[in-house]
């Protein structure tokens, strides 16, 4: 193939000078630089590339110097692990990847792997480099039936297995580069490793698109898949290695827009630890064969204009292998403080015909530069600490890491320590009397500690929210009523929603004292939902979630009829308690004001005999259930899960545990190894009841990705509800409204859960949860609004109760976050659920809910009387209460 013309508006070569004087007259004075003029500043030679190199450099000098560590520039001593060169990519320029008639086997053996790892520890090496390419069994019938016959489901779970085994065996630390990774693959992987790594190469589309360039065909290098690979990982707090392949036939727009990407993700989630730049050598027997090697000089710029955009605090990294020794220096003064991987063992599987320079070489370069060259370990400095590194491998790290650098401490030699979960138990520690103490004493402190780096880059995330709110308020700029109800609904769009209700005649008519009137279209989208309540478009839907006044009134009427033909005048209610057994947390939910660092002042968790203990006093005074959840705490052993409810049910053998978010049960599937279908079958059998479908907020990965540094994606939530409904475990069904969300979403949201409850019918109730907003760390930096409105509440509640008719019987509001005022509005519009009495409520509480932490049956009682309607205690699962001498007569 050959290579693309530079972009073709090519400027007089006098306008190219000015241009990059500019440039790097700004570069220089530590402006922050646009797109195009990095896109200039990657054209530089000469002396323009002298410049460059210089300003890179000292860019550079300056980050080494705030790290503590001026002057020393890091390597890793590592050995390669070419687990298996097979691979369902089709990159043009690949020698690595193979068929599997020219290799041994489709994977290497663990006798294999252990022998590499063995021979690399004996010489010092702290680092195994696993190699492989992505998802080959997806291609290959010989990788697919090897994994059968070896016992694994994937190529992953292979990677995981020999990673614990080289972890125990011989202490190497590993890295691992298996391609692109779900959200799901990647907390799983994190256990075994402390750093892995994904190539971005390029997001240029259409080297990707077209046919003939060298990411045709190769389903992995989508830019958008490796973008969210990216993105996937600083979420879940994966130190992550990855960088760009310089002439692979990228022009210099789609480079500079590559290394603008890098510098968005890498401020905003902060997971990026380091960027290689690496310049493409041409491979024999490859399809760009023909091609150049890229220009030492265009090399150079791409690494010095990455320095500079990338700022002093970022690692950048050049393989030295790539370039004579005698030219590695030209690297240092471009701005490199990482040489990566040099192995005394392995070749460069990558690139086989490029040798490792020899460490002390590569030693005296560095020296004849002004630098140190020093050792460290697979995960830089920074990343060695919660919540970056699994408690499981602090012991691996302690045994290599020089302490007051946390670079590697060279004259240690790896040895095998076990990886396992903790031994499972604990004790109560911290502020367990919270439960209490939250109603009289408060917090103690408005945040979390860390609340600056909990949630990822403030300003990134209000910079992207201010970008989504101008492209929503430009869509729907100048359109009628009609069309901004379809398009005007984006994230944080209320600015829009009240022009939609304008439109709608849901304001008053002009004119004082004018009698509000209801368009054509409201009453057209009000007799449908009358007509065929679950049948309503999403045109009518929407129509009717932003309605107020007289239309608002006829809404809740037609849903509090569709609830008395459903499930009659009873209020229904649990006598429940409910108990959070720890609010330590590192996920990073932007919302949540209950999770803590552990050493924060409201810290605590409670062992498992505290939890035992409340379960039990809550049955000694009439409770049917329990419900647990819990933070996702790093050093909560998989096994937890299994045992608090063991722990409550021997105590209290008839409670029903209603317990674990979707969330904490993909955490406790990734700590055990266990599919999810295995893990809620062990939790079942333990004595699990049901499990609460929260964790759900919005089931739209834009708005979650905004409300949550690092809780599950969408598609996760799904597949551990409908599994367990599969193995036959009811749930409820969540939605938490009112944030930085709108109108739309909330539609797709009850399209979501409809469509999960038509697949299974596992849900027992869909409960609405207004946005608290007091203390929500996402309200206090600014990006989202003070909770829903009261109309919004009403109309949310009663959309509800019309949109799942048919599906879902129960609705129910929360009294914790609306007060006894909002539940009586809304259980006359369509609710008939009111929740439990609690006992004990920190979430809300935390967040700056001001309507106490628990309810007695009589306050319960007289909120369902105030609604005009009886009450009347239930089960979890809307059974009646058996009359027994276990009637909840001390909560009267």
């Amino acid at each position: 193939m050959t290579a693309p013309e530079q972009p073709s508006a090519t400027p007089p070569k006098a306008s190219i000078s000015t241009a990059m004087r500019r440039a790097l007259k700004r570069a220089d004075d530590g402006k922050t630089l646009d797109p195009a003029e990095v896109e200039v500043l990657l054209s530089a030679s000469g002396d323009a590339l002298d410049q460059l190199m210089s300003t890179a450099a000292r860019v550079r000098d300056q980050g080494l110097a705030d790290a503590g560590r001026s002057g020393i520039i890091t390597y890793s001593k590592k050995v390669f692990i070419p687990l298996t060169r097979l691979c369902r990519d089709r990159c043009h320029y690949c020698t690595f990847a193979t068929t599997p008639g020219r290799v041994h086997s489709p994977y290497l053996s663990p006798d294999e792997v252990l022998e590499i790892a063995r021979q690399g520890a004996a010489l010092g090496c702290k680092e195994a480099l696993f190699t492989l390419g992505d998802a080959p069994e997806d291609r290959w019938d010989a990788a697919k039936t090897w994994l059968e016959e070896a016992g694994y489901d994937s190529t992953l779970d292979y990677v995981r297995a020999m990673s614990i085994r080289v972890l125990e065996e011989t202490g190497l630390l590993p890295h691992l580069n298996p391609g692109v990774m779900s959200w799901q693959d990647l907390q799983r992987l994190k256990p075994v490793a402390p750093s892995m790594g994904m190539m971005l190469e390029t997001t240029s589309r259409r080297l990707f698109e077209e046919k003939g360039q060298p990411h045709f065909g190769s389903p992995d290098k989508d830019p958008a898949i490796r973008l969210r690979v990216l993105e996937d990982a600083g979420r879940s707090n994966v130190p992550f290695t990855t960088g760009l392949l310089i002439g692979i036939g990228e022009n210099l727009e789609e480079r500079a827009d590559s290394i603008f990407a890098l510098r968005r993700i890498a401020r905003q989630y902060g997971g990026i630890q380091e960027v290689i730049i690496q310049g493409f050598r041409v491979k024999p027997d490859t399809a760009m064969r023909n091609d150049a090697d890229v220009p030492l000089d265009e090399w150079l710029a791409a690494i010095a204009a990455t320095r500079i955009v990338l700022g002093p605090r970022m690692r950048v990294q050049a393989p030295p292998n790539l370039v004579d020794l005698t030219e590695a220096r030209l690297l240092l003064d471009a701005g490199v403080d990482d040489f990566g991987g040099v192995s005394p063992l392995t070749p460069d599987h990558v690139n086989p015909e490029r040798p490792w320079p020899q460490i002390d070489d590569l030693a005296k370069v560095t020296s004849d530069a002004g630098f140190t060259l020093r050792e460290r370990l697979t995960a830089h400095p920074e990343y060695l600490r919660e919540p970056w590194l699994d408690p499981r491998l602090i012991s691996h790290i302690e045994a290599l890491v020089d302490p007051e650098t946390g670079l590697a401490n060279e004259d240690a030699f790896p040895k095998g320590l076990p990886w396992q979960e903790p031994d499972g138990g604990w004790d109560s520690v911290g502020r367990t009397d919270l439960h209490t103490a939250i109603d009289t004493e408060g917090r103690r402190t408005e945040t979390r500690s860390d609340f600056d780096a909990a949630y990822g880059d403030w300003d990134v995330l209000r910079e992207d929210v201010a970008a989504r709110r101008a492209a929503e308020a430009a869509a729907s700029a100048g359109g009628a009523a009609g069309s901004a109800i379809t398009s005007n609904a984006g994230i944080g769009a209320h600015s829009a929603v009240d022009a939609n209700r304008a439109a709608l005649g849901g304001a008053a008519a002009a004119g004082a004292g004018a009698p509000e009137r209801i368009a054509a279209e409201v009453k057209a989208a009000l007799a449908a939902a009358e007509r065929d309540p679950a049948g309503l478009s999403d045109a009518q839907a929407l129509t009717l979630m932003t309605v107020t006044g007289p239309a608002l009134d006829q809404l809740a009427r037609i849903a509090d009829d569709l609830r008395k033909a459903t499930v009659g005048d009873d209020v229904t209610y649990v006598v429940n308690r409910n108990i959070n057994f720890t609010n330590v947390c590192y996920t990073g939910c932007r919302f949540c004001a209950f999770a803590q660092r552990r050493t924060d002042a409201d810290a605590y968790s409670l062992s498992m005999d505290e939890v035992a203990q409340r379960a039990e006093e809550a049955w000694v005074i009439g409770a049917t259930e329990v419900c647990m959840q819990g933070g996702i705490h790093p050093d909560l052993p998989g096994t937890a899960y299994a045992d608090l409810v063991r722990a409550v049910r021997d105590r209290v053998p008839e409670m029903h545990v209603h317990a674990y978010s979707p969330m904490e049960i993909v955490n406790g599937s990734v700590r055990t190894g266990l599919s999810i279908e295995d893990f809620l079958i062990s939790v079942k059998e333990a004595g699990l009841g049901s499990i609460p479908g929260t964790a759900a907020e919005i089931l739209d990965d834009d708005v979650r990705w905004i409300l949550t540094k690092g809780k599950l994606p969408t598609a996760s939530w799904i597949e551990v509800i409908t599994t367990a409904h599969k193995v036959g475990l009811p749930s409820s069904s969540t939605m938490m409204y009112g944030h930085v969300d709108a109108p739309h979403h909330w539609v797709q949201h009850l399209r979501t859960i409809a469509a999960v409850q038509d697949q299974t019918g596992g849900f027992t109730e869909f409960v609405l949860l207004p946005f608290i907003h007091t203390n929500s760390p996402i309200y206090l930096a600014g990006v989202a609004r003070p909770g829903p409105t009261y109309d919004e509440n009403r109309a949310v509640h009663a959309m509800s109760r019309i949109m799942l008719h048919g599906r879902i019987d129960n609705i129910q509001c929360s009294w914790v976050k609306l007060g006894t005022d909002g539940c009586v509005a809304v259980l006359n519009g369509g609710v008939n659920d009111i929740g439990g009495t609690l006992m004990e409520e920190t979430i809300s509480r935390m967040a700056g809910s001001k309507h106490g932490s628990r309810k007695s049956i009589e306050e319960l009682t007289q909120m369902a009387t105030a609604a005009g309607r009886p009450a009347r205690q239930r089960t979890t699962t809307y059974g009646d209460v058996p009359q027994t001498s276990h009637t909840a007569l001390e909560l009267a």
